[in-house]
């Protein structure tokens, strides 16, 4: 295949994810249940269509699974956890580093998964319904593309996982994250850990991530999802009244424009980018500082204090 006819399939890819983007809003929409949008289909997008090489090391059992018990998981802490906000996101946080290391792989979306119900306060089990037929939904359209040479086969390998360095990984991660989230979670502020965040947060701990060499690039590249995601949905859907499907749809074919030339695909950024549009419109002013905030910080402790976990996964293409 020569680079033309490469460049054309990736350029479809990309239309691909756009268009699963704005029918989950559309339907949201339709329905009435905002609990159908799911900021993480568009890091999943990434990461599984437009991606060469898929950044994770999972099959597409585990891709479906995974999703699935983090996502009625986050509902089910909700539903019966009367622990504050700090303890429930940190229950979910420790829940999937147990079953990421269970199933040894490195499928990290699976933390926002869990956590955004969290932040919602989603009790309805529309959310883990909703996020089990999407992620049939990638899994079927990666396999659809795989067979037509749209996209390389990635084969699955485990991670090689030591469980005992997983449990030191893990338990720093989780006491590191805790003392960061004290103050938003006190100060009622959780955006500044927005749930993409911490996925980037957990990435980059790991010494073997591409993003690693860029945290710089890492963090504008959130920074500004964040920004793109906000402006359309404030400028478009709030003042101009235009359908939120439409936001969505302007908001990824920026992005998507900006991974392409930038050459940087980091899925929580597609990730970052729909979460304003599930926000109430007064906070969508802040939402952009607060990920800068948030990544700037995040990324330097992640880059500062986890030097030494070598581990075997492949990491987002950078």
């Amino acid at each position: 295949m020569d680079t033309k006819v490469l460049k054309t399939v990736r350029l479809e890819r990309y239309l691909f994810g756009v268009l699963l983007a704005i029918s989950m809003v559309w339907l949201a929409e339709l329905s009435g249940e905002k609990e159908i949008i799911f900021p993480e289909i568009c890091a999943l997008t990434i990461g599984a269509w437009v991606s060469e090489q898929q950044p994770w090391k999972v099959n597409k059992r585990r891709i479906f699974l995974l999703m699935s018990l983090a996502a009625l998981f986050g509902v089910l802490i909700v539903r019966y956890c009367p622990l504050p906000l700090i303890f429930q996101v940190c229950i979910c946080f420790a829940f999937t580093g147990i079953i990421l290391t269970i199933f040894r792989t490195n499928f990290v979306p699976i933390i926002s998964a869990c956590i955004l119900p969290v932040y919602l306060k989603t009790t309805s089990l529309v959310y883990p319904i909703a996020v089990m037929i999407m992620a049939l939904i990638i899994i079927f359209a990666q396999w659809i593309m795989e067979k037509f040479h749209f996209r390389p086969v990635n084969k699955f390998v485990p991670c090689q996982f030591k469980l005992k360095e997983q449990i030191i990984k893990w338990s720093k991660l989780l006491i590191v994250f805790g003392l960061i989230a004290l103050i938003p979670f006190n100060t009622h502020q959780i955006y500044f850990l927005a749930p993409p965040l911490i996925v980037m947060f957990t990435e980059l701990s790991n010494v073997n991530s591409p993003a690693r060499k860029r945290p710089v690039y890492i963090v504008a590249l959130m920074t500004f999802s964040a920004f793109i995601g906000s402006f359309c949905r404030l400028f478009f859907n709030v003042y101009l009244n235009i359908p939120l499907s439409l936001c969505t749809m302007l908001s990824c074919l920026v992005l998507f424009v900006v991974l392409n030339k930038v050459k940087i695909n980091f899925p929580p950024s597609g990730a970052i980018l729909l979460i304003p549009m599930i926000l109430d419109k007064d906070l969508l002013l802040m939402f952009p500082i607060e990920v800068l905030i948030g990544s700037v910080v995040l990324s330097s402790v992640a880059m500062v204090l986890f030097k030494g976990q070598n581990e075997n996964i492949l990491s987002p293409e950078i």
